[in-house]
């Protein structure tokens, strides 16, 4: 992503640690949060990925189509997944940011300051700033788990985990 290189290496960290945390969850008995923690996985690692710091690393041209194709195929899933669970929406709308961003990493891969915020940046913004706020609303009053309930089960680390990566997507969008 665009930007200066220490707030991007924190947003790999960030995304690599949430990412790590999705796959434990995975380990969860139960099959529908297995299955939104594969996803939630995915976009972790894919986060992580493209935002390690242009100065540092910039990927060949091919690798923005292959996120966006990753992403995309997401997004499908996603979209198949949401006539079962409305909260597949909001994994569909951050697959489809990922493909968004892919694409407009690959059109613009130099930095274009003073271009301003695009219509479809700032609805995506717009829409992770909300989700952010709603699921810090959301995470304040939930009670720590008990001992017997193990660490892919925990609601409140899984709302602490979307929430981070809503706080990373609204910065790499602010970036892009």
């Amino acid at each position: 992503m665009h930007g200066p290189a220490s707030p991007g290496w924190l947003l790999v960290a960030l995304c690599a640690a949430t990412g790590a945390y999705c796959l434990l969850r995975m380990r969860s008995e139960v099959e529908e949060q297995r299955r939104a923690a594969g996803g939630e996985a995915l976009m972790g690692f894919g986060m992580a990925a493209m935002a390690v710091p242009a100065a540092v690393f910039t990927p060949p041209s091919w690798a923005w189509s292959g996120y966006a194709l990753v992403f995309g195929a997401a997004a499908v899933r996603a979209l198949w997944a949401a006539r079962a669970s409305t909260h597949h929406l909001h994994h569909l709308v951050g697959a489809s940011a990922m493909v968004y961003m892919a694409v407009v990493m690959a059109a613009s891969p130099g930095h274009h300051a003073g271009s301003g915020i695009p219509l479809l940046t700032g609805v995506l913004l717009l829409y992770f700033v909300g989700y952010v706020l709603l699921s810090g609303v959301r995470l304040v009053p939930v009670a720590a788990g008990g001992g017997t309930v193990g660490w892919g089960d925990r609601p409140e680390l899984a709302r602490a985990c979307r929430l981070s990566m809503g706080i990373a997507m609204v910065a790499m969008l602010a970036t892009l």
